[in-house]
């Protein structure tokens, strides 16, 4: 503004000048005239410089409208850079919020959002550089767990923020996208939560939340032997994983069978609450396909899916036992037994399971004498229902969860959201 408003004032002080020096001129050229010629004279001089000071005036005023113009033009163009100035720097300090809000941590500022096919939730797509950065490029030292041929990395991005990353199988892209069409809307406190994916060539990656004390499998089976989980703590994540299915089963819309529970499956936080976890063949409930890949571990996979391809709730049921007897016992689903040999938990559990006087003898050793007998049979007469072989007589997961609840007191963690323990032989 400064610039236009300068050259206004040029202008009109230049104006004046002109003005006022050919005033002066014309008035001494007339004075001169008039003092050395005659009167006759001096009459057609004076005409003379009346002419001249009207061809002025026009110069001047056409002078004044052309330089009126220049300045019309200049204040054009300062008003126009002004305003684009003012749009740019709205759309820098625009960018710069953005920025400050995708800065609020190292992972956001990686983040794009992408919807889903459904349009019901958008899911995380994170960089591969920013996983590889935050694995130390996927360092042995960062891996906390296996699930098959899955690894399973912890991720750190700051301080305050860190993460569990699965590679997943490269020729399993079904169960991949299975996977994240599922999780990406499930939101249940028992269920692992997903916070996006990454697709880097061939590669397949699942960025969960990180679960502190691994999975059921590890603190179960491995270097521990199961020494940090006691009675409460084993019927705690029992009453988790059961309600995590009656999240499946009952409450979601539609219908959700996992088809693939296990203990290695069941991941554990910094408290041991338990998540259940992977759901690369999780499937709508009651749907038969007929060329349905078979799914499921050995020593977890119910008998009439192994014979028949039947596959329904109940199936989920049946792996829950198995679950359950490891919790018990401390033993793997499938003892090897030889070279060529094995022996099913299920199988070998069974008959001291309904007798009394064997039950604790077969008992982890961590937890043996540790609990109240009658809520040691109560345990067992759950598991033994959940593995039974034909379908009907198992129960459904809302009476399981009904008959456990109770036995964990609230100074140990429990809930009493029921006051009777009820097991039910009805068909689902």
């Amino acid at each position: 503004m400064i610039l236009p408003l300068l050259f206004l004032v040029l202008t009109i002080f230049l104006s004046s000048q002109v003005l006022h020096a050919s005033s002066s001129i014309f008035v001494s050229q007339s004075s001169t005239y008039a003092q050395a010629q005659p009167p006759g004279i001096q009459e057609v001089r004076i005409g003379h410089h009346q002419n001249l000071n009207k061809r002025i005036l026009i110069a001047l005023i056409a002078c004044s409208a052309l330089l009126g113009g220049v300045f019309l033009f200049l204040s054009y163009v300062w008003f126009r850079g002004q305003k684009n100035l003012r749009c740019s720097s709205s759309k820098s300090q625009e960018t710069i919020e953005a920025a400050k809000g995708d800065t609020l941590s190292s992972v956001n500022a990686k983040l794009n959002y992408s919807r889903m096919a459904d349009k019901k939730s958008s899911v995380a797509i994170f960089d591969y550089q920013l996983l590889e950065a935050a694995t130390n490029s996927f360092c042995t030292s960062n891996i906390v767990g296996e699930s098959g041929s899955r690894i399973i990395y912890r991720a750190r991005f700051d301080e305050n923020l860190q993460v569990a990353v699965k590679k997943a199988e490269s020729d399993a892209d079904s169960e991949f996208e299975n996977e994240v069409s599922w999780l990406s809307k499930m939101r249940h406190q028992n269920i692992v939560k997903l916070l996006g994916y990454c697709i880097h060539g061939e590669s397949r990656f699942l960025v969960y939340e990180l679960m502190e004390n691994g999975s059921l499998e590890t603190q179960l089976h491995g270097p521990d032997h199961g020494s940090s989980l006691t009675w409460y703590l084993r019927l705690r994540i029992a009453i988790d994983v059961a309600r995590a299915l009656e999240f499946l089963h009952e409450h979601s819309n539609p219908p959700v069978v996992h088809r693939d529970l296990k203990s290695s499956n069941v991941l554990l936080d910094s408290n041991f609450n338990a998540k259940l976890s992977d759901f690369g063949f999780a499937m709508v409930s009651g749907m038969q396909h007929k060329n349905m890949k078979m799914s499921g571990t050995l020593g977890y996979v119910a008998p009439e899916y192994i014979s028949y391809g039947k596959l329904t709730d109940k199936s989920d049921v049946y792996a829950f036992g198995v679950v359950l007897l490891e919790l018990l016992t401390g033993r793997k689903p499938m003892e090897n037994m030889s070279s060529h040999q094995y022996q099913s938990l299920v199988s070998w559990a069974m008959p001291q399971l309904t007798d009394r006087t064997k039950l604790p003898s077969i008992l982890d050793p961590v937890i043996r004498d540790t609990m109240d007998l009658k809520h040691l049979y109560q345990v067992a007469a759950v598991a033994v229902l959940c593995v039974q072989a034909e379908p009907s007589y198992r129960p459904l997961i809302t009476d399981v969860l009904h008959s456990l609840i109770p036995l964990v007191p609230v100074e140990f963690g429990g809930s009493l959201r029921v006051t009777e323990p009820i097991i039910s032989r009805n068909s689902h």
